[in-house]
């Protein structure tokens, strides 16, 4: 045997030993763009960290929701790292489900990420999750179809506004209707846009003492305006349509105006896939007239450790790394600024490279400042969430309800029927939850 040999042999055998004892973490995620991009540049966390390396566990949201959920109720221990909403982390965290995050390092800089998307990742004081990407809900309109009708959309839009609006840009004869809404029955479809809605309208989905307010005059309004003007200014088939329906609508000159989450934004404005890219415009949530409220829609996609994991210290420094700064910096050296991860932290939008190259940056800060989930409504309530409830039973309850309003969208039930049914199945299931005494 020569030298050389017995020598690239030793290396061998000293980097398989190291990779031996490098501790693997196990990350569950979420299928999506920004997500993969992440996977993509890993290395660049496990060559700055050759002690630990990573392990990808990529599912569609909704096999991940239940995957992750089977198994940090069970206490199983098969993730070190999960992608979860911020629905989730606030009621996991109560059941101790969740570490708490308190080994991110000096200079992770906790302050600099946005209050609403910080204050609904944390209990008694204390991060449970850290934010990946965030978003509220804004207006998307055409700006050529507003000009042509003589309006201009304010800073502070009403609802009153906007379905006149929806109304005088509807064009049946050119296949352009005023307003896209989603009308796909889901918790976290049609009754995400839905729930904002009654919120500025200045309803809620309990009282204090969780009594369903279906039967009050807040809902009543919402749901038929929204069914109104769905009818007068909405897409054929509106029932059916959820985020990315209405996306392709947009994109495709067909809708007027479309309001939805925040993140479309980079969708829409983009020449490669929307044929409006150039007469885009953007604004904040509307709220009703009288009532100051504008929906309180907020989500994002975290990462969390849950408690079962016994590799909370090398899971918080890979933690850390994905969701600060220097890896927002490492995204635009590789992609651009236009396709960092939004929605989390005040520095970005302060950031010039940023708000030049996201003609959206500007309308999207103000929409996730104007939404404080822990105050989601005008009258008190006993629960926190903006375009949802955080609460256990709002998954099931959420989808029953989005199945009675999608079913009024699609002209097989009225308002009253839809809301009696709604106050009945939530009182029932309440009940029998514990909720109700």
């Amino acid at each position: 045997m020569t030298l050389k040999t017995f020598l690239l042999g030793a290396c061998s055998v000293l980097a398989f030993a190291g990779m031996a004892s490098a501790e693997t973490l196990t990350i569950a995620t979420v299928n999506n763009g920004d997500m993969v991009r992440m996977q993509g540049l890993t290395a660049e966390f496990t060559k700055a960290n050759p002690d630990i390396q990573v392990e990808w566990v990529t599912l569609e949201e909704n096999v991940l929701r239940e995957r992750v959920t089977t198994d940090i109720a069970a206490g199983g221990g098969q993730y070190d790292i999960v992608t979860i909403g911020n629905y989730e982390v606030p009621i996991w965290a109560k059941q101790k489900w969740l570490l708490p995050l308190d080994g991110l390092g000096d200079k992770y800089d906790v302050d600099d990420l946005l209050p609403a998307i910080r204050g609904g990742l944390s209990m008694d004081g204390k991060l449970y999750a850290a934010p990946f990407y965030g978003e509220s809900a804004m207006i998307m309109y055409r700006k050529d179809l507003f000009e042509k009708a003589g309006l201009t959309m304010p800073e502070t839009p009403t609802w009153e506004f906007i379905a006149d609006a929806a109304r005088k840009i509807t064009d049946r004869k050119a296949d352009v209707s005023g307003m896209c809404l989603r009308g796909k029955a889901g918790w976290g479809e049609n009754m995400a846009f839905v729930s904002a809605l009654n919120n500025s309208f200045g309803g809620r989905w309990f009282d204090e003492q969780w009594k369903p307010q279906f039967d009050q005059p807040e809902w009543k309004a919402s749901l038929q305006f929204y069914a109104d003007l769905m009818k007068d200014a909405g897409p054929s088939g509106a029932s059916s349509n959820g985020f990315n329906e209405n996306l392709t609508l947009f994109q495709q000159g067909k809708c007027g105006m479309w309001i939805d989450a925040t993140v479309a934004a980079s969708f829409v404005s983009n020449p490669k896939d929307s044929k409006v890219a150039d007469k885009v415009g953007y604004a904040i949530f509307p709220n009703k007239e009288g009532v100051d409220n504008h929906g309180k829609w907020l989500w994002s996609w975290n990462l969390a450790v849950p408690a079962s994991s016994k590799k909370a210290e090398s899971a918080q420094k890979f933690i850390a790394w994905a969701t600060s700064k220097e890896y927002t910096a490492l995204v635009a050296s590789k992609e651009g600024w236009a396709n960092v991860p939004p929605g989390t932290r005040t520095s970005l939008y302060k950031n010039e490279e940023y708000t030049k190259a996201a003609p959206f940056a500007a309308p999207t800060l103000a929409a996730m400042d104007a939404a404080d989930i822990t105050k989601p409504t005008v009258k008190p309530v006993p629960y926190t969430g903006g375009q949802f409830v955080a609460i256990p039973e709002f998954q099931a309850l959420g989808t029953t309800v989005g199945q009675l309003f999608s079913a009024v969208i699609a002209g097989q039930s009225t308002v009253d029927d839809a809301l009696a049914a709604a106050q009945a199945t939530a009182t029932r299931d309440m009940t029998r939850a514990g909720y109700i005494k």
